[in-house]
Formats: C-alpha cells, sequence, structure tokens
C-alpha cells in the first residue's frame, strides 16, 4: 500500500471550500484513495461529507493512502496539494 503522510497547509484545516479542491482532485486522480488523521480511521477521500467528518485542522497530519495501480503519484499530487495548501485545483493534479 502506497502512503503519504502530511501536514494541512490550509490554516482553517479541510473545511469547506480546502476540502472541495481535495475531494475534486481525489476525484480526479482515477484511483481510489483514503485520508485519515494520523491516529483515526481512513474514510473515502472522494467523499465530501467524509472529509468534512474528519474534522482535521491546519497543521494537523493526515494520512493518504491507496492500493491502486498509479497510486504513486496520485498521492505525491495530492499531498503536495494539501501540504501547500492551494487555493485552486492545479493542472497538474
Amino acid at each position: 500500500m502506497a502512503e503519504r503522510r502530511v501536514n494541512v497547509g490550509w490554516a482553517e484545516g479541510l473545511h469547506a471550500r480546502p476540502a472541495s479542491i481535495f475531494v475534486r482532485a481525489a476525484t480526479a486522480s482515477g484511483v481510489p484513495v483514503t485520508i485519515a488523521k494520523s491516529d483515526g480511521t481512513p474514510v473515502n477521500a472522494a467523499s465530501m461529507l467524509a472529509v468534512l467528518g474528519l474534522g482535521a485542522q491546519g497543521g494537523e497530519e493526515i494520512v493518504l493512502a491507496s492500493e491502486a495501480v498509479g497510486a504513486e503519484a496520485a498521492l505525491d499530487r495530492l499531498a503536495k496539494l494539501v501540504a501547500e495548501g492551494l487555493d485552486e485545483l492545479p493542472e497538474t493534479v
């Protein structure tokens, strides 16, 4: 299983707009990805309700994981998005 541990770069955490950006990127990755707090249960990264339900705060560590083919590249892009707290979905994601 491929995994990335990253700190949330959005000051407000994975709330509303940042969560929407993240979920769109996870869906666009084309591979099933889970997201969890470092000590929590993984949830579907393509589910807005599940991501909001994590309550991940800015600076908090999250774990992105996938067992799918192509997971390494997808997780690298998602980890960059989260760590940098990007305001828009980049073309490369």
